[in-house]
This record gives C-alpha cells, sequence and structure tokens, in this order.
C-alpha cells in the first residue's frame, strides 16, 4: 500500500511538470548513451572488446595479454574519464527527481549539479562498490543487501553537502535499516516495466539502443526513490 502511494504521487508529480521532465530525461538519456557508445569506440578499446567477445563466443579463453595489446593509452584514459563522468552525471540526474519530488522545479542544468561534490561522488561509489563486492564473495543475497544499506548516500549528500563520503555512507545503512525489504520491494514492483522497456528495445531499434520506454520509466522510478527517501527522513506521510 506505502509502495502504491508512492507511486501515485510520483505519476502525479510527472503529470504536473510535464513535458519538462521528460525533455529533461532525454537530455540525459542521450548523454549517458553517447557516453557508453564511445568506451567502445575510443583508440584500440572497440578492436580490444571485439577481440574479446569473439574469443567468448569461440570458447577460447580469452588472452588478457592479447586484449590488452590491442589497448591505447589515449583510449584508457578516456574511457578512464568517461567511467568517472557516468556515477556524477547520474546523481545529477538523482537530484533534478529529489526537487521534482518535493516541488522544487529542477531543469536540464540539474543534470549536471553532481559535479558540484565530484569528488565525495567518486569516493561514495569507489567505496560502496567495494563494500558491495566484498560483501557478494560471501554469497549474492549478502552482496544485494548491502547495495541497499547504501543507496541513501548520495540523498544524504545532497541535504547536507558538509558531510564527508564516510558519513553519508554509515547514515544511509542507520537510514537503510529495517527499511531494505521495503525499498526492495518497491524497486520489484517495477520490474515489468524494465521487461517491457527491453523488449521495445529489441523490437524497435533506433541509433545508440536508446531506450524509448525509459524516457517514461526513469523518471518515474527516480521520483519514486526519491520520495521514498523523504518518507523514510519522516519529511513526508503517506
Amino acid at each position: 500500500m506505502r509502495g502504491s502511494m508512492l507511486k501515485a504521487g510520483a505519476r502525479r508529480l510527472m503529470v504536473e511538470n510535464a513535458p519538462k521532465i521528460f525533455f529533461v530525461s532525454v537530455v540525459y538519456l542521450i548523454i549517458s548513451t553517447l557516453m557508453s557508445e564511445l568506451e567502445y569506440r575510443l583508440p584500440g578499446t572497440d578492436a580490444a572488446y571485439v577481440m574479446y567477445l569473439n574469443n567468448v563466443l569461440e570458447g577460447v579463453i580469452p588472452s588478457f595479454d592479447l586484449f590488452f595489446s590491442f589497448l591505447r593509452p589515449s583510449g584508457i584514459a578516456l574511457a578512464f574519464v568517461l567511467i568517472l563522468l557516468h556515477p556524477v552525471l547520474e546523481v545529477g540526474y538523482l537530484r533534478y527527481c529529489l526537487n521534482i519530488s518535493r516541488s522544487q522545479g529542477g531543469g536540464y542544468k540539474d543534470i549536471f549539479d553532481g559535479f558540484l561534490f565530484f569528488g565525495k561522488i567518486i569516493l561514495i561509489r569507489i567505496i560502496t562498490s567495494v563494500l558491495i563486492f566484498l560483501w557478494s564473495m560471501l554469497l549474492i543475497i549478502p552482496g544485494i543487501v548491502a547495495s541497499y544499506r547504501y543507496r541513501q548516500a548520495y540523498y544524504i549528500l545532497f541535504d547536507a553537502p558538509e558531510k564527508g563520503a564516510l558519513q553519508c555512507i554509515r547514515e544511509s545503512k542507520q537510514l537503510m535499516d529495517g527499511n531494505k525489504i521495503d525499498l526492495l520491494v518497491l524497486d520489484l514492483s517495477f520490474f515489468g516495466w524494465f521487461i517491457l522497456d527491453f523488449f521495445v528495445v529489441l523490437l524497435l531499434p533506433i541509433p545508440f539502443s536508446l531506450p524509448l520506454l525509459s524516457i517514461w520509466l526513469m523518471p518515474y522510478l527516480w521520483t519514486t526513490r526519491a520520495m521514498y527517501y523523504d518518507f523514510i527522513i519522516k519529511r513526508i506521510v503517506v
């Protein structure tokens, strides 16, 4: 019931902020999709990637020495920069949806607000990725639990930019105590949308495989998640 009310609230906000919310989502999707495509088309990276896939498809264990021989320093450096930019842009879009969920408006520039917290965002991503990986080495379930444990770190950073990365992670862990199952159930309620989005991409191929349904699904999902954050910090009541 709680999840249904949050999702209904997100849909209402999307209607109130249409069509701008969809235009902002399109801009974010185009930028992130182009960045992903570029990662495989940098000098040497495309050849290495294709070679790796060919070896896998032929049942041959890929040689890492051969794989790296196709790479060039310039391609590696640019790919590393793009890898760093991905989470920063993603968190910028997350902040845009948080502003929408709080009826504070927002615009295209919000996508790039992540750069205001660049260092802390990268630290949070690195630390949480390492922690999730370590828990996943035990079993898949502990890894999933860990991923939900740190989900609110970026929202905490937005509300208190003076806090450090580790403090945001610790507070997220405390905030999610007893709430992880609720958020998992909320995420699973979007599963059908993700399946439909996948098949839309397969059946209606367009340049760069831009997921058309995501123009609706992304703001719907992230606005709902932002409202969930405000619910567990008792900013809103449902």
